[in-house]
């Protein structure tokens, strides 16, 4: 009987990057042994690719058989500095662009492939060759963060908490000064007319002026992109917290975030395509009771808030600051921690943890939360009308380990 242990112990199954289509109908992973793409509501396998290799990113190009790769993990499948575009209906390398420097993020659709990296972004156009259309600088973007809507792209600035906004027809840049320190999430709004931002100072930190308010929580800013101005801020909790995901509904009337304190948030957003919540004005919401599970904020009835103030750009802080109106707690998982570091450290892009907190809206009152790593999971939420008709709550409708079935 041999009793010897094994050499070595299987690797588990890392979940190294999430990410989903333009209308969040799917889902994908990247795993340190392939890919797998999941359909969002239900959360049930629709394609599984193994390459016995690493994929450290993979994006979707909305319900194409198209599928942007870059390698990753420990035995990465492509080198890092390469995008793959793979035609999953063929199982081959359709085409590849290959870069100076490690791939952070990438973005696709029909017209456009964007690809960033570290301290730039590059635009191409979708061909065989892609045709190289322009390449912008940016600040140190290690989160790879990037937007991309059909008339606009949305990626950090040269300067450090600016964000670029680049209309696809023109070429035209705009810069939003958004923070101060570095961005930390981005979001646009499905029809790109709305962006979300959040930096990875939180605002209790940054040092009181005539113009910031003494309140506690993170901040996070909505601006309209078509005029640049900034419509609202928003309040994440009553403590710092460091944002991990930012995304609208589909209609871009309510904003969702998850921080490290594993909470989610949503906002309503100001006028932002609830033609009957922007007519309603209305005061800023209280602040939540920190960490409290589908709770709800007295003040918010599904209002859009202050219709016509919303255009305008220098609105007073009474009308701009505002806490969500309900909010949930997610399971960030239990990540293994070895020789002080998380099991799935130095695998992901240029991170040293696994993803967490994903956000996608799959309807105007449902959504999804996904998180990557070795205890990967996936939960529905839902908002519902508060006890006796008061407000609105986020509960839980469901969730599961989604590795399983992969």
């Amino acid at each position: 009987m041999n009793t010897r242990p094994p050499i070595e112990t299987p690797n588990p199954t890392l979940v190294l990057s999430i990410t989903f289509n333009d209308d969040c109908s799917n889902f994908a992973v990247g795993l340190n042994s392939g890919f797998c793409i999941f359909h969002t509501e239900s959360c049930s396998l629709r394609t599984t690719r193994d390459f016995n290799a690493g994929v450290g990113l993979v994006q979707l190009m909305g319900k194409a058989n198209y599928v942007g790769l870059v390698g990753g993990g420990t035995q990465p499948k492509f080198a890092g500095n390469k995008l793959i575009l793979w035609d999953d209906r063929n199982s081959k390398i359709a085409l590849e662009i290959s870069l100076l420097t490690p791939v952070r993020g990438v973005q696709l659709s029909k017209e456009r492939i964007v690809v960033v990296l570290q301290n730039s972004v590059r635009v191409y156009k979708f061909a065989k060759p892609p045709n190289f259309i322009s390449a912008y600088e940016t600040a140190n973007n290690v989160w790879g963060l990037c937007c991309l809507s059909p008339r606009r792209i949305a990626f950090p600035g040269r300067t450090s908490g600016h964000v670029q906004l680049v209309e696809l027809a023109t070429g035209n840049v705009s810069i939003i000064p958004a923070h101060s320190s570095a961005l930390r999430a981005i979001a646009l709004s499905r029809d790109g007319d709305l962006l979300a931002t959040a930096s990875e100072m939180p605002c209790s930190l940054i040092p009181l002026t005539n113009t910031t308010p003494s309140h506690k929580g993170t901040l996070i800013r909505i601006f309209a992109t078509t005029s640049c101005a900034r419509l609202v801020e928003l309040r994440r909790g009553i403590d710092p917290a460091t944002i991990f995901s930012l995304a609208f509904s589909p209609s871009g009337s309510k904003l969702a975030c998850t921080s490290d304190k594993a909470t989610l948030h949503i906002f309503d957003v100001p006028g932002g395509g609830d033609p009957q919540a922007a007519a309603a004005p209305a005061g800023p919401a209280e602040p939540p009771a920190p960490g409290t599970a589908g709770a709800v904020s007295k003040g918010a009835t599904g209002a859009g808030k202050w219709g016509i103030l919303s255009k305008i750009p220098l609105m007073p802080r009474m009308f701009s600051d505002v806490y969500s109106f309900a909010s949930a707690s997610f399971e960030a998982g239990e990540e293994p921690v070895v020789a002080g570091l998380p099991m799935s450290a130095s695998t992901t892009l240029g991170t040293a943890r696994p993803p967490k907190g994903v956000i996608g809206w799959v309807s105007e009152d449902k959504l999804v939360v996904i998180g990557g790593g070795t205890d990967a999971r996936w939960e529905l939420f839902g908002i519902a009308p508060g006890q006796g008709g008061e407000g609105r709550v986020c509960l839980r409708e469901g969730w599961r380990r989604y590795l399983g079935e992969a």
